[in-house]
């Protein structure tokens, strides 16, 4: 059982790091600061069962790091570990592919039953949010860009997000070592699978996914406790 702390503030990578040790003794717990780092990690360790994400941190720009990982590694659940706790922002979260969204002011107990619900293939979220989220629309535009977006291929994304950065068609060739008629090629299968016409629109569907950084929510009293005793591992 693998599992990735993605999360660039050290506190909370080592709270959850003692949290997940307590509930999956036996899990191989490892860490990324960042959505670069995570993206490389999950290519060397395509196996990796579980990634707690936090929706704030370098390369991620809220749900767009979510979408980035849903589609290039489907095998892997992700479950949003987040302060931006919004009714709205976790049902968006979940249309996109998260198996579950955990506040990060929960205690150590919550933390045990949403790793061991979604090993179970279980969506969780808090109790106290489920009437909050069944009374809450997705709105249209997110259900079908959820759905659009679930249509790309993996490389087919990677070109999508490098021309959402505003890149040129021969920066993404570069980036990605491939032909420049190959990235033509690409957008023009994502143009029609975004129903779009042209790169700026693409551009602007995969940026609606940004969300705004909220000031940092502190940690449950358990988290602290965890924190502050064990060392890293």
């Amino acid at each position: 059982m693998r599992i990735l702390i993605a999360d660039d503030h050290p506190l909370f990578r080592l709270a959850l790091r003692q949290a997940v040790a307590t509930a999956l003794p036996q899990a191989s717990v490892h860490e990324a600061g960042g959505l670069p780092a995570v993206e490389t990690f999950l290519e060397q360790q395509p196996d990796t069962d579980l990634v707690l994400l936090d929706l704030h941190m370098p390369g991620n720009h809220g749900l767009m790091g979510l979408a980035t990982l849903r589609c290039r590694f489907p095998a892997t659940a992700v479950v949003v570990v987040s302060a931006h706790d919004d009714i709205a922002v976790v049902r968006r979260a979940l249309a996109h592919g998260a198996a579950g969204f955990i506040p990060k002011s929960a205690p150590l107990e919550v933390l045990t039953s949403a790793v061991a619900a979604v090993f179970r293939c279980e969506e969780w979220v808090p109790a106290a949010m489920r009437p909050a989220l069944e009374q809450q629309d997705l709105p249209p535009s997110d259900a079908a860009l959820a759905a659009r977006l679930a249509g790309l291929t993996p490389q087919q994304f990677r070109v999508l997000a490098l021309v959402a950065e505003g890149r040129l068609n021969k920066q993404i060739a570069d980036a990605l070592a491939i032909q420049e008629r190959t990235v033509k090629a690409h957008l023009s299968v994502i143009f029609e699978k975004l129903g779009v016409s042209n790169r700026t629109q693409a551009g602007v569907l995969l940026r609606g996914l940004e969300l705004s950084d909220p000031a940092r929510a502190p940690l449950g009293p358990d988290m602290q406790a965890a924190a502050g005793s064990g060392s890293v591992r």
